[in-house]
């Protein structure tokens, strides 16, 4: 919120703040003139899930370029992993330096609460843009696809791939993930619609691409009939490609990711992956950005916003390039 001028300044613009909660059309943060004054901090932090992933990458490259265009600067802090231990000293470490805003992937829907209410509390603009914490008073915008719609989308798919009978399992990536949670969610409620599939549960990959993989070999051992498996993130969908195709399973079973990594692509082309529920993590960024924006001067904020997704296959791939997630600005 911009500074008040003391004295008839200040009672004008409290009858003004009144004025706006009796149903007026004036937004806190603008001066007498109806303008906001700019504020002089318009520095922004981009905390991710965790470093070097191409769905992080082209948020960021969507945040970058939004933050130039509205005059702010920009930067971006990751942890190694996607662990909330990893990330935990990030965010305080953020809360040191005062930015106006914080863009945050919060890698546990509940441990990351306290740091990022300090956030909150020191009065810097908290908006979440991918994941999200259970406690939604703490951010005043979140940003993401609509995941459970995603995972509803990815059974319909898997569905359709294999004549609506045979085994599938889900390859999550790790409890407490509200993303990957949700398009779980979302696949099982809609295979469960589909009476000659057999499911066959989910499990957790710690977010490792070598432990999908072991998990997919595993399931193939117990279940040599699995007829599907959905990978509901990038590194799950990468290592149950290399799970299957050490197994010289990619002709039997199918496989739907989740993302649209290079390597994704790249197994989509080759026919090593049947589908990819692709997201629009440059939109996601650039939303983000306008949603810290407009808090930091006093504009209104849209408390959800979920962005489009699209499947993908070998035949339309091509033409909807714009799904492709980048490893570089």
């Amino acid at each position: 919120m911009s500074r008040m001028r003391v004295g008839t300044a200040a009672v004008a613009a409290a009858i003004a703040l009144i004025t706006a909660g009796c149903g007026g059309s004036g937004t806190i943060g603008q001066n007498q003139g109806g303008q906001a004054e700019p504020p002089a901090n318009k520095n922004l932090v981009l905390l991710p899930g965790v470093k070097a992933e191409p769905f992080y990458i082209s948020m960021e490259c969507g945040a970058q370029e939004e933050a130039a265009k509205l005059g702010y600067q920009l930067t971006t802090q990751a942890p190694d992993q996607f662990e909330a231990a990893l990330q935990t000293p990030i965010v305080t470490g953020v809360l040191a330096t005062r930015p106006a805003g914080v863009l945050i992937a919060p890698t546990d829907d509940v441990a990351l609460a306290n740091p990022m209410t300090q956030l909150k509390g020191a009065g810097i603009k908290v908006v979440e843009v991918d994941t999200r914490l259970q406690d939604e008073s703490v951010a005043l915008s979140t940003v993401s696809s609509n995941n459970e719609q995603g995972g509803r989308l990815a059974a319909q798919t898997v569905a359709q791939l294999i004549g609506d009978t045979g085994k599938v399992m889900v390859l999550n990536t790790k409890a407490g993930t509200s993303t990957t949670d949700a398009r779980a969610r979302g696949f099982e409620e809609e295979i469960a619609k589909h009476p000659g599939i057999t499911y066959l549960g989910q499990e957790y990959t710690d977010n490792q691409p070598a432990v999908a993989a072991q998990k997919v070999s595993a399931k193939l051992s117990s279940d040599p009939d699995l007829a599907a498996v959905f990978a509901t993130n990038l590194n799950s969908g990468e290592g149950a490609a290399t799970g299957l195709r050490n197994a010289g399973k990619t002709e039997q079973v199918r496989l739907v990711g989740f993302d649209a990594s290079p390597n994704q692509v790249e197994d989509l082309r080759a026919g090593e992956v049947s589908a990819l529920i692709a997201q629009d993590p440059a939109t996601i960024g650039r939303q983000g950005v306008q949603q810290v924006v407009a808090a930091i001067e006093g504009k209104p904020v849209q408390r959800e916003i979920q962005t489009d997704l699209i499947a993908l296959t070998q035949a339309d791939m091509d033409a909807n390039s714009q799904y492709f997630y980048k490893t570089a600005c």
